[in-house]
C-alpha cells in the first residue's frame, strides 16, 4: 500500500461525511487514510481537561478525542480493509492541514466545520485549502452524489492541465464517465485571426464555436489513449463558465476544476470561477493546484 489521503474533522456532519468520502478515495488508491484535527486551544493555554465541578468524561481533550473516535470509525465501516491513522496536531486547522497536504496525494475537508457562519455555504478552511493546498483539495457538502458523472471544467490554460489528469484519473478510479466541460463567451474566447485584413472581425461569428471545439479537443489530447475505459463526452457551451458548470454539478458525482484558469490575475491563488464552484456547486468540488502524484495518473 502506498500513497496517502488526509482527511480534516472537527466533529461537525460536513466533516464525517467528508470521511466517508475521504474513505472510499483512500480505498480506490489503495492508500492509507489519515484523520486529521486540529486543536486549536493547547497554543492558547487554555484547559485541556474536565472542571472539578463537571463530569470526569468533560473536558476538551475527551471531547476530541470522542470526535477522532467517531470519525476512525466512520471511515473503517465505510472502507473495511483500509489502513486508518489518525492525529491530533497543536494549530489553526488552516495552517495544520496545509502542512499535511505536502505529504499526501489528496486532502478532503468539509464544506462547513463547526465555526461555520449561518449564511455561509463554505467554511472559510476549506476556500484558503483549496487555495493554499500543496496537493488536490477535495471539498464534501453533506449528500455527496453517489452517482453521475465526474465533470471536468476546461479552459484551456497550462493552469488547468492538472485539473484535466486529476479528472480522467478520478473518473477510472470511480468507474464512472467524464463530461468535459468548456464554456466561453465573446469576452473570454481569443479572437481568431482575421481572414482579410481589412475586414478585422469577418466571419468571427462562425471562427469562434469552431476554435472553443479546438480548445477543448486539444486540451484533452493524449489523456483518452491513457484512460481507454473512461468514456468521454465533450461539451462546449456558449454562455459563463461558473453558471455552466453549477448547473452540471446536479447531476454529477464530482466536479473538478483548476485553482486559476485563463483569467486569472498575477498573485491570485484561487480565481473566481473556482470559489463560486466551492459555494454553490451541488456536489463535491475537487480544486487541483497543487501537484499530482505518481499514483494519480496512469
Amino acid at each position: 500500500m502506498s500513497g496517502l489521503v488526509v482527511v480534516g474533522v472537527d466533529g461537525s456532519a460536513s466533516g464525517l461525511a467528508a470521511v466517508e468520502v475521504a474513505a472510499l478515495e483512500a480505498r480506490s488508491r489503495r492508500a492509507a487514510l489519515r484523520v486529521v484535527h486540529a486543536f486549536l486551544w493547547p497554543a492558547m493555554h487554555a484547559p485541556l481537561g474536565p472542571s472539578p465541578l463537571g463530569p470526569p468524561e468533560g473536558g476538551l481533550r475527551n471531547m476530541v478525542e470522542r470526535l477522532v473516535k467517531e470519525a476512525v470509525e466512520r471511515a473503517r465501516a465505510t472502507a473495511p480493509g483500509t489502513e486508518v491513522e489518525h492525529a491530533v496536531l497543536t494549530g489553526e486547522p488552516l495552517t495544520v492541514l496545509e502542512a499535511q497536504s505536502r505529504t499526501a496525494e489528496l486532502v478532503v475537508v468539509g464544506s462547513r466545520g463547526t465555526g461555520g457562519f449561518v449564511g455561509l455555504l463554505v467554511g472559510s478552511t476549506a476556500v484558503h485549502l483549496a487555495a493554499h493546498g500543496r496537493c488536490p483539495v477535495l471539498v464534501v457538502r453533506e449528500r455527496p452524489h453517489t452517482g453521475g458523472p465526474v465533470v471536468l471544467g476546461v479552459d484551456g490554460s497550462a493552469a488547468g492541465e492538472r485539473a484535466v489528469d486529476f479528472a480522467f484519473a478520478e473518473a477510472a478510479l470511480r468507474n464512472a464517465p467524464l463530461v468535459a466541460l468548456h464554456a466561453w463567451t465573446t469576452w473570454n474566447a481569443p479572437m481568431p485571426a482575421p481572414q482579410d485584413a481589412s475586414m478585422p472581425y469577418a466571419n468571427a461569428r462562425q471562427a469562434l464555436p469552431e476554435g472553443e471545439e479546438r480548445l477543448l479537443a486539444e486540451a484533452l489530447t493524449g489523456r483518452q489513449d491513457r484512460y481507454p475505459g473512461v468514456p468521454v463526452e465533450r461539451r462546449v457551451v456558449h454562455g459563463r463558465t461558473r453558471e455552466a458548470l453549477i448547473e452540471a454539478s446536479r447531476s454529477a458525482q464530482l466536479l473538478v476544476v483548476g485553482g486559476r484558469g485563463r483569467g486569472g490575475f498575477a498573485g491570485l491563488l484561487l480565481g473566481s470561477v473556482s470559489q463560486a464552484l466551492l459555494h454553490h456547486a451541488h456536489c463535491p468540488v475537487a480544486v487541483v493546484r497543487g501537484r499530482i502524484t505518481g499514483s494519480q495518473v496512469a
